[in-house]
């Protein structure tokens, strides 16, 4: 298996690791995820109408297809809730038997796989350069809080269906005095267990949870208590079956698997970088978009369901200490093997007893710290603060274009509220820096430097020249201007105008205006524009600007 880019914290510490060592820890901690995959898969496929053992199938197929294409050591590809949740809707919407909507859920994860790969092969993984760091730290808080919330019927044994987090969360409310004692007491403990061992031991939490709930379920008659259990899971592969669709159903399949096919890109590269981030690794995205398409499309072989990089699985992947891919194939197998020679004992486990290990997988990701220090630097604060909120309140896809527009749009509010700087020599050096900021720099007798604090572009060209021209108006007629350009690698057509403008306002007062630091792409663009006395006058640095007035000068004087 080609080993993966580490670097680091964690990264460093799994690079150091290797061999036989490398392999045990990525054996115990891939059994240890599979406890968690095995109650996530049951609750999915409850959630979007359809039988455990199609999660189950997905979650082992998936799992392995992306570990031998995927480059996160993290992911864990199987079904998560919000595709299960878009799933139960979308075949809701459609009409048919059960049979027939269970031939076209496997139809809807055959063409999310075929928009994954068309993505990949059309590298559209760019787009993710949209989603900024901040939005990724606000998502996955954002994300743990509404699977946790997603999970507390389950854990308090409460019989309650509502559309969004607030809904949910008013529901769960109305309803705690109904709760089940026997299944508060069930999920409450094993909740207490899985955090103590994950606290104070290097044992996997999950499977001991798991076996004690077991050992729990043939001792006492649970459902008598009205504890549910998960019930019979039975293992059946069979190849699917070429549908005969109408036009208008596969017209209709098609529409319903984009918004699919957006959320979990959404939920799986959210997940992928975030944990890329935390850990110091290289991730890229176009792999990604192609590795969760090939998932998808052995998920959709075998009749699974959409499967995608949930965050709570990749969360307990990296909790278990995961240093390669062979933890999520370990998961995967080992999933299989529980189901296939354990099926008796799998309808044996307590209900809340899963929602406490998904609860458990998901609790370190609740660590204000990330959003904290955003707030500490005074940046994208607000923004991951609103990303986070987004996603429980508007759903995960919704969500995460709103914090994506809201990035943006803090980006244009930072660009576009430019900041101009005069400038000063530092000493007889060709330094020029901000005079508001550095003591020892000086103004150059008959010239004034100014520069953007930011590139010049439609939405703050009239600013900045209008600024400029301002400072201009107090100076002597005579006087040089010379206007950095040392973070504009390029200018559009509208900033292209604004600075003919203000040659020619300058002009007109007398004054001169010189270019500094001008790029290629800037000078070209000036001679393109018919900009002649512009282009004439853009120089490469501040000082050969300055220096010039000079020669101009002493010149004006000599004659």
């Amino acid at each position: 298996m080609r080993s993966f880019h580490l670097v680091g914290k964690r990264g460093a510490e799994g690079a150091k690791i290797t061999g036989r060592p490398q392999r045990i820890a990525d054996t115990v901690a891939g059994i240890s995820v599979a406890g968690l995959m095995l109650p996530e898969a049951v609750a999915y496929a409850a959630i979007a109408g359809l039988a455990p053992e199609r999660a189950i199938l997905a979650a082992i197929a998936g799992g392995l297809a992306y570990a031998a294409v995927g480059r996160s050591r993290f992911a864990i590809v199987a079904p998560t809730s919000s595709s299960a949740a878009i799933l139960a809707a979308t075949l809701a919407a459609l009409p048919g038997t059960a049979a027939d909507k269970g031939l076209m859920a496997t139809m809807v994860v055959a063409l999310v796989a075929v928009l994954f790969l068309l993505a990949a092969a059309m590298k559209l993984g760019s787009l993710s350069g949209f989603i900024a760091r901040p939005v990724l730290r606000g998502f996955a808080f954002g994300l743990a809080i509404t699977i946790i919330v997603r999970q507390l019927p389950t854990l308090l044994g409460l019989d309650v269906h509502a559309g969004g987090l607030p809904a949910l969360a008013g529901a769960i409310l109305s309803h705690i005095g109904a709760a089940n004692p026997a299944s508060v007491a069930i999920g409450a403990t094993a909740l207490a267990l899985l955090l103590m061992l994950r606290q104070f031991t290097k044992l996997p939490a999950a499977p001991i949870v798991l076996l004690a709930g077991i050992a729990l379920s043939f001792a006492t008659d649970l459902p008598q208590l009205g504890v549910r259990l998960v019930g019979p899971v039975a293992i059946a592969i069979e190849l699917p079956q070429w549908p005969t669709f109408s036009f208008a159903v596969w017209s209709r399949l098609a529409q319903l698997a984009l918004p699919l096919a957006l959320i979990l890109f959404a939920e799986s590269w959210g997940t992928i970088r975030s944990l890329a981030l935390r850990n110091g690794d290289t991730v890229d995205a176009n792999r990604e978009l192609g590795a969760i398409g090939l998932a998808n499309m052995a998920s959709a072989l075998i009749q699974g369901m959409p499967v995608g990089a949930g965050f709570s699985a990749g969360s307990a992947s990296e909790a278990a200490g995961a240093t390669t891919r062979l933890t999520a194939c370990v998961a995967a197998i080992a999933l299989l093997v529980l189901v296939l020679t354990a099926s008796g004992l799998v309808a044996r486990i307590p209900e809340p007893l899963l929602a406490a290990i998904v609860i458990a997988a998901l609790s370190h990701s609740l660590a204000p710290r990330p959003l904290r220090r955003l707030f500490e630097l005074g940046r994208d604060g607000w923004v991951a603060l609103g990303a986070a909120v987004a996603v429980m309140l508007l759903g995960v896809l919704n969500g995460m274009l709103l914090a994506i527009a809201l990035s943006l749009a803090a980006l244009l509010r930072r660009l576009a509220g430019v900041r101009i700087d005069e400038l000063g020599r530092v000493g007889q050096s060709h330094d020029f820096v901000s005079l508001a900021t550095h003591t020892d720099a000086r103004r150059i007798a008959g010239v004034a430097v100014f520069r953007p604090g930011a590139p010049l572009f439609f939405a703050n060209a009239d600013v900045c020249v209008g600024a400029v021209t301002k400072a201009a108006a107090a100076l002597p007629a005579g006087i040089a201007i010379v206007l950095s350009l040392e973070q504009s690698d390029d200018l559009d057509s509208s900033a292209v105008d604004a600075l003919a403008e203000l040659d020619t306002s300058l002009h007109a007062n007398g004054q001169t205006l010189h270019l500094a630091r001008a790029h290629d792409n800037v000078r070209a663009i000036l001679a393109r524009a018919g900009l002649d006395r512009l282009f004439a006058g853009a120089g490469f640095s501040v000082a050969d600007a300055v220096d010039a007035f000079d020669r101009e000068k002493t010149n004006d004087h000599a004659t």
